[in-house]
Formats: C-alpha cells, sequence, structure tokens
C-alpha cells in the first residue's frame, strides 16, 4: 500500500513538472526520435532544434506479449509452457534540456520481469555544446563531438540499438535480443566524434554492474575501456550503408563480467528452458559466459536499399572461466522488408548462433536461433508484431544438463506502445 501511494504521489509530481516546464514541441537536440522515425538510428545526429528554455518531456513505453512456445530435452526434465500472456512491461522516461546542447536522460523500469519493483535502469547527462562553460567554448571542435556521463548503457556493437530495451520494444523488428545480448549498466564516460559520415567513439566504465566502494581480499577491479571505428553514408537517394567495429576490454577477475549480463529486465522468452522444482531462470533463452579478464569484439554490417534491410553480428568474446581461458563466438544476419505508403509494414528473418567452449580443453556448447515474422506500425507510436522462434541446444559441453538436446519453439504476439 505504502509503495503504490508512493508511485501516484510520484506519478502527481512529474505530472505537475510536466504541465510547467514542458513546451509544445516534444523534441528535443540531437536524440533518436521515439517510435518508427527512430528505426535504423544509431548515434544520434546533430540538430536544428533551437533552445528555447528548460523543457521537460515525460514519455514512456509498453510491451505485452501473447506467447504459444513448447520445449522438450532429452533428460524431459523442464515445465511445461502453456499458450497465455507474459507480464506486461513498462517504463518511464524522463528527459530534460538543461541548457543549450545540454541534455539528461533517465529511464525507470515500473514492470519488468526481473524486478517486481520499480527499478532506476541508469540515466546520463549529454553535451553537444560546452557553452555552459563560456560561451562559444571549443565550438568548432564540439560540431563533430558528443561527450556523455552518467551509469547507463555505453556504446558498445550496434545491437544494442535494436533491441528491447524491457518496455521499448518499437526498436526490435522480433520478440527476443540476440543470444548474447551485449548490454550493461555501468557507469561511464564517452567522446563520440562523427564527420561526413566517419565515426569514433572512445570511452571508459568502471566495470561494475552494483555500485559499490567495499574493497576485500579477493578484489580485483580493473577499469573497462571500449571503443568504435565506422563509416555510415546514404550513398544515394535509396542506399546506405553502415559498417562498424567495436571493441570492450576488461582485464580484471571482479569487474568487467556483466557485458552479456548487465540487463536487470530479464530476457524475453518466459520460462524456457527452466526445470521442474528448479527457481526459474529470468534471463532464460541467452548465453553469457560470465568471462573474467574479458575481451569482446563486434563487427556489424548494416544496408539499406530502398525497403530491403540487411543487419549483421560478428562478435567474438573471449576470457577466462575456472582458470582457464575460453571463447564464444556469435554470428547473426536479419533481413527486412518495410512497405506500405508509409513503410508501416515489415516482413522478414532473422538467424542468430553462438559456438565456443567455457574453457580450453572443455566440450564445444552450440546454440542456435531462428525468428521468422512481420509487424505492423498502427501508429508511429503503436504497433504490433507477430513472430515464430524456434531455438535448439548441441554440443558436447551440455552433457547431463537440462541443455541436452534442449530446444524450444513457438509463436509470440507483442503488442508496443512508445511515446
Amino acid at each position: 500500500m505504502k509503495t503504490s501511494i508512493k508511485l501516484i504521489l510520484t506519478a502527481i509530481f512529474l505530472a505537475i513538472t510536466y504541465v510547467g516546464f514542458a513546451q509544445g514541441n516534444r523534441a528535443l537536440q540531437n536524440e533518436r526520435p521515439i517510435g518508427q522515425d527512430g528505426l535504423n538510428v544509431f548515434e544520434p545526429q546533430k540538430n536544428s532544434v533551437e533552445f528555447d528554455g528548460v523543457k521537460v518531456r515525460i514519455g514512456g513505453d509498453f510491451a505485452m506479449q501473447f506467447q504459444a512456445i513448447t520445449q522438450g530435452n532429452d533428460l524431459n526434465n523442464l515445465v511445461e509452457l502453456g499458450k497465455n500472456l507474459n507480464l506486461p512491461t513498462a517504463n518511464l522516461n524522463i528527459d530534460v534540456q538543461l541548457a543549450d546542447g545540454l541534455r539528461m536522460h533517465l529511464r525507470t523500469y515500473l514492470s519488468a520481469r526481473h524486478h517486481e519493483e520499480s527499478w532506476v535502469k541508469g540515466g546520463h547527462i549529454q553535451m553537444d555544446k560546452l557553452d555552459f562553460i563560456k560561451p562559444g567554448f571549443l565550438e568548432g571542435f564540439m560540431k563533430i563531438a558528443t561527450i556523455r556521463v552518467g551509469l547507463d548503457e555505453f556504446n558498445y556493437g550496434d545491437t544494442h540499438f535494436r533491441r528491447t530495451d524491457n518496455a521499448r520494444a518499437i526498436y526490435n523488428p522480433f520478440v527476443g535480443n540476440y543470444i548474447m545480448d551485449a548490454f550493461s549498466t555501468e557507469a561511464f564516460g564517452e567522446l563520440t566524434l562523427q564527420s561526413n559520415g566517419w565515426l569514433g567513439v572512445v570511452g571508459v566504465t568502471n566495470g561494475k554492474l552494483n555500485q559499490n566502494v567495499v574493497i576485500n581480499d579477493n578484489s580485483d577491479n580493473k577499469m573497462s575501456f571500449f571503443g568504435k571505428l565506422g563509416y555510415d553514408q546514404e550513398l544515394s537517394e535509396d542506399l546506405r550503408v553502415r559498417l562498424t567495429g567495436s571493441w570492450y576490454i576488461n582485464k580484471g577477475t571482479t569487474t568487467g563480467t556483466w557485458l552479456y549480463g548487465g540487463d536487470r529486465a530479464g530476457g524475453r522468452y518466459y520460462n524456457v528452458m527452466d526445470v521442474i522444482d528448479e527457481s526459474p531462470n529470468d534471463f532464460s533463452g541467452r548465453h553469457n559466459a560470465r568471462f573474467t579478464e574479458l575481451t569482446a569484439i563486434q563487427v556489424n554490417p548494416f544496408v539499406k536499399f530502398k525497403g530491403l534491410e540487411f543487419f549483421g553480428v560478428y562478435e567474438v568474446a573471449s576470457g577466462s572461466a575456472t582458470g582457464n581461458d575460453g571463447s564464444f563466438t556469435q554470428m547473426a544476419a536479419e533481413v527486412l522488408y518495410r512497405f506500405g505508403g508509409s513503410d508501416q509494414l515489415y516482413v522478414g528473418g532473422r538467424y542468430n548462433t553462438v559456438a565456443g567452449e567455457r574453457a580450453e580443453g572443455l566440450p564445444e556448447m552450440k546454440i542456435d536461433r531462428l525468428n521468422i515474422g512481420g509487424g505492423w506500425f498502427l501508429t508511429k507510436n503503436i504497433m504490433t508484431k507477430l513472430e515464430y522462434v524456434t531455438q535448439k541446444y548441441d554440443g558436447d559441453g551440455y552433457i547431463g544438463t537440462a541443455f541436452q538436446g534442449g530446444k524450444f519453439e513457438g509463436v509470440n504476439i507483442e503488442a508496443v506502445i512508445s511515446f
């Protein structure tokens, strides 16, 4: 009851704030557009929105799925899955234009699979001008530069631009994220440079998902360093080509293990591969080797020709597990075709595979997933999608576990609202 009262009071306060500060134009400077207009937007571009005072925008995301998935394994010990609705998810988004070229973002998970209570996902400050230091300060440099600082997701790879972030599922053409889901919220600082289609990113994080200052005898905390180089250009009215390469490095044994396990929201396929009479795994359907001393490299090609899109993933993650080196390779190919008067309809497919060993000398593990489906933007902020998914586990590394001969397949229908 107390929690409900607090949420109601918070909502009232935010509504009052919105009425007091929000302007008629909801667009803020240098941001990714919300909804269909934000499709295939990666690093936001500098825009021409003028600063006319502090502006507060309250937004939200809502998503609900109907799941009809069946599963099985060689041990015949998996829970039986029915056909029904999953827990609806919701986000509260607060974006504030604080000054010319200075913007703040904050996202709260109001409802998530992994957290029953409201949970602040993260937030950051974005600086596209430094006029708050001195008018015109480094003006020439800031025409191509963007600085982000906060505790939030950082810009490693391109898959995080196309993934579902709890209820923000409007940029994801399918229901699930990639099997090795590169996403974490860590304290970070990041510099992005963009000029004539070329882009570069350099950044640093503290490597921690859970923030604390405690040091014990077993601590080996190291900073994480990440970056990206790429080219993104519209070569003609019909053709756009993008190619990027990203890296993430952390040489500590007690930090840096969250790159593929930093999502507090939970997996998108509910209760798959859960074992009877065992606690459910909120991150089911994904793979996280939890390597220490991690080095990860992700390469992403993207090509758009008229309504046809291709997005690819080649990723290698290596590090130490049980004192021995291991490595996993992820590959994915996604093809979509968008059509209709405003490209509001799409059909397509995605193939995603992960293979490797937890440590040198251990047997191989392999996961394969296929998604086929399509979607419809009823408006730019409302969409629905239908997909068929099948995922199977193979390799001697799964012998004796619930994943031996494991497989799930079925249909998902998802409704999404983002504003």
